[in-house]
């Protein structure tokens, strides 16, 4: 029994046999993809969720720095108006340090 194979033959064997090569190699690409695509879109949750947090953190903190500087600028109002409130001020601080410095001095001593 003789095969005579010609050129045209062993050819259109060599395409075919790429073919399958090439549809493997597609095959496994497909497959890799579609974790990679499944990874990305978890990440792209998690993104959604951080920016939302942080969005949620701005505003908190857009408006934590609006009321402390409308506290600053009524403090600015009373030191400008008032020089005897800030003297009353600072008589009072005067007064807690020195009953502190007291509270200390007793303590130290004691022991």
């Amino acid at each position: 029994m003789e095969i005579a194979l010609t050129l045209k033959d062993l050819g259109l064997i060599l395409i075919g046999t790429g073919l399958i090569v090439l549809l493997m190699y597609c095959i496994g690409f497909i497959r890799h993809l579609t974790v990679t695509i499944k990874h990305t879109n978890k990440i792209l949750e998690d993104t959604q969720v951080i920016t939302a947090i942080a969005s949620e953190r701005a505003q908190e903190l857009d408006e934590a720095v609006g009321e402390v500087a409308q506290s600053v600028s009524q403090m600015a109002d009373v030191m400008k108006g008032n020089q005897s409130t800030i003297a009353a001020l600072s008589s009072i601080v005067n007064a807690v340090m020195s009953l502190k410095n007291i509270c200390t001095k007793k303590s130290d001593s004691s022991e």
